[in-house]
This record gives C-alpha cells, structure tokens and sequence, in this order.
C-alpha cells in the first residue's frame, strides 16, 4: 500500500521551524497534504521511497546544501515522477556566482566590474595589473565564486594586491570574484538597496540595509514614488537565467540611477521571520512566498 502527499519539504536548521510552520499551514489551507523530512526521519523516508510505500507530488529541499546526508532524496524523488522545486542543477548552477556574473552580463542585466580570477590550486600566480586594481576602485570585494552562504568568504574592504593573494587561498578550489564596491543612492533616509523575492510568479521587493541587515516591505505607493516599477522587470529576467522557482537577489539603485545587480542569485533563502528575528524577512512576504508554492503544486499527489 502507498502512502501519498502533496508535498515534502527536507530541512536541518533549527531556524527554517517558523517557516516550514508557514508553509505547512499554507499546504493544508489549499486542501493538499505536507510532509516534514528531518534528520528524525530522513531513513525511514529513504526507506519507504524506495519500496514504493511513500510518494510526493513535489519536494522542496532545503537541507543538502549543507547535509550530503539529504542529498539522495531528490534523485528518488525523481525516480517516481516528484515535482522538484528548484532542482539540484539549477541550484549548483545558480550558486556559481562566476558563472552567473557571465550569463547575466550576456542577457543585458548590470552588473558590479567584475575581475574573476582561477582557483589558487589550477593557477597560483595573480595576474592582475595596476590598470585592473584601478578599474576596481578601493576599496573593492573578494568573494569566492561558490562559497559564500551567510557572506562566508567575502572580503568588503579590499585595498591591495597582497589581500587578494591572501583571500583566495582560503577556498583553493574555487574561483574568486573582485568587485567594484556599490555605493547606494539614499531614497527617504534609506539605501537604496533591495532585497527581492521570487516565489513562482510573485515578485516581492523589500528594502534592505547593508550594513544592519534588516529589511521593509517596498511598498507600491513608494516603488512609484521612487521610480523603482521596473525592479521586477529585472528579477524576471534574473528567473529566465538561473531557472529557478523560489529565490531572492540584490539590486542596488546608485546616485546616478544604475540599477545594479550586487548579488546575483541567493538560490537557498534565509527565511528567518522579522517577528522573532531583528534581521528576518518580513512575516507578510514570508507568507506570500508560502502561498505561492502551495499555489503551485502539482494537481495530482
């Protein structure tokens, strides 16, 4: 006999309990049925995957990225015709900044002067001029092409050569990325600097500050009042490259109106709620993320 639910959701970080709460409510609210993987559990699903007791219309997987132990669960998933949400290869796809830095620039979308530099293990001299330093600016960003979940890695006040030499042999593996550093406008005694969310085809926009982290609804009377109607445009065109359902990017609005790219895809959402977190996402856009999943799931479980 096979057990069947609408979706299964995997996760590992103690801080995701609020938002799989959300999640689940909104599943239920819709009339399907939801299913929590943890490490509680994660066998026994493994398990009845494999025999066929258990099956899901749609997984949502918010665990390997830091667990290898979840990581078979998308390919049995797969075995039996799961929906997978935001799959494993759009993921790793999206993750590569190096690589996102290039599609986006070939689709028209601004991005930060960018130098990528190979991994310190393939190519250990620097081949950086003076030219090059002075196109970054100082002080300019180090950040690894693959290793930068939470801002692991990143290096924001970069001035020399020997900080760049010094940085990239932290992740020998991984290419590096220097930035030129974007400075913010100021709209309403706020930077301009937004973080946006895509949730299937709900685009939500909320203002964030760099420094302190917290962020505010982008209200409609306010996109209108600062010209900012075309930021959606832009995460629409962000969907089309990295192909993925459900994530968030940073655009930056400058002094002279450049609307620039500054992190390109975050494919694995800190989705801390601002109720019980100073620097969480606000609970409305949380929800919203929420309900267009559950709008989104397959008809059949």
């Amino acid at each position: 006999m096979t057990t069947r639910f609408t979706l299964a959701v995997a996760w590992d970080w103690e801080y995701d309990r609020d938002f799989i709460s959300l999640l689940e409510h909104q599943v239920y609210a819709h009339g399907r049925t939801f299913y929590s993987i943890s490490h509680h559990n994660l066998d026994e699903t493994l398990r009845g995957l494999r025999s066929s007791e258990l099956r899901f219309a749609a997984f949502l997987d918010r665990a390997s990225d830091t667990d290898e132990k979840f990581r078979p669960l998308a390919h049995a998933m797969r075995l039996h015709r799961s929906r997978v949400i935001n799959p494993p290869e759009q993921i790793h796809r999206a993750a590569d900044k190096a690589t996102m830095h290039l599609e986006f620039l070939s689709h028209g979308i601004e991005v930060p002067y960018t130098i990528i530099i190979s991994p310190y293990n393939r190519k250990r001299e620097v081949e950086l001029t003076l030219s090059d330093l002075a196109h970054l600016g100082r002080p300019f960003i180090i950040k690894p092409a693959n290793t930068t979940g939470g801002g692991s890695g990143v290096v924001l006040g970069a001035e020399t050569l020997k900080d760049v030499i010094e940085t990239r042999q932290h992740h020998k593996n991984d290419k590096y990325l220097l930035q030129e550093r974007i400075v913010p406008a100021h709209l309403s005694g706020r930077p301009a600097w937004f973080r946006i969310f895509r949730s299937f085809d709900e685009i939500l926009p909320c203002w964030w500050d760099p420094d302190s982290h917290a962020y505010a609804t982008l209200l409609p009377e306010e996109s209108d009042l600062h010209a900012l109607n075309d930021l959606p445009s832009i995460v629409e065109m962000i969907a089309g490259v990295c192909g993925l359902d459900f994530f968030s990017t940073e655009i930056a609005v400058t002094e002279e109106g450049r609307r620039v790219v500054v992190d390109y895809v975050n494919e694995i959402c800190d989705m801390r709620l601002q109720s019980a977190h100073p620097d969480g996402v606000p609970d409305g856009v949380a929800s919203k993320v929420c309900e267009q999943i559950a709008n989104n799931l397959p008809i059949e479980a």
